[in-house]
């Protein structure tokens, strides 16, 4: 019987950090779970019939020596460690930053494409440590005269007062909203303006998330003066 790999299997693979996707003889693989490893950066491999599935799992840690051997995790452990403590790795070139999404631009015409399930997050200052509010912009004052960006929120609530203007468009979960003393629901799909100058409280007893997009791009500079 023939195993089918989808979107799920990809997903879940990465998660666990995941960059090789070990395939068993005629695995199908679907149209969307090959876009998704293409965007994460995970890729497909044969199970040779010389490697066994546990190092197929562990994603590469069992290797070969230049005699055919197996290198176990154990003697891997055993050279970093010496590798460390002798301080082998003095002046060694630190590791390039890993970029918090992944794009594909053309650089002529200035177009950019952010792809979303890579987007990583880091918390949003909303001056109440308590909150638990994540955001990412991914475009920004040097890409345009607008910027936009992804914005969580998570059983938390937070006062906000815009020195701009902003449009934002629930992707999931559903966000309360309070300006003037009232207070609106907005749910997924809805699409939200916020005039500049205005103050309002926004929060979730759950989960949302949304997308953002601001005129000007330099907002946090605006809302620091």
């Amino acid at each position: 019987m023939k195993k089918l790999v989808c979107v799920d299997e990809v997903k879940a693979a990465a998660e666990k950090g995941q960059n090789v996707f070990c395939l068993e003889a005629n695995t199908i693989i679907t149209p969307a779970a090959k876009d998704l490893a293409r965007e994460l950066g995970v890729e497909f491999a044969a199970d040779a019939p010389t490697a066994t599935a546990d190092s197929c799992k562990n994603n590469g840690l069992q290797k070969k020596d230049n005699q055919g051997k197996s290198i176990d995790r154990d003697t891997i452990y055993q050279i970093v460690k010496a590798v460390l403590a002798n301080n082998l790795l003095a002046g060694a070139p630190a590791p390039s930053p890993e970029p918090p999404f992944r794009t594909d631009s053309e650089p002529k015409s200035g177009l950019k494409i952010v792809r979303g399930r890579t987007v990583k997050y880091k918390p949003l200052d909303t001056g109440d440590p308590s909150t638990n509010v994540a955001y990412r912009e991914v475009i920004s004052k040097d890409d345009s005269q607008m910027s936009a960006g992804f914005l969580t929120i998570d059983e938390s609530s937070f006062d906000w007062e815009l020195s701009h203007e902003e449009i934002d468009i629930i992707l999931e979960g559903n966000l309360s909203i309070t300006i003037n003393g009232e207070t609106y629901e907005a749910c997924q799909g809805d699409v939200l303006f916020i005039p500049k100058g205005s103050k309002v409280t926004r929060g979730t007893s759950g989960y949302v998330k949304l997308f953002y997009a601001t005129y000007p791009a330099n907002w946090p500079e605006l809302m620091a003066q």
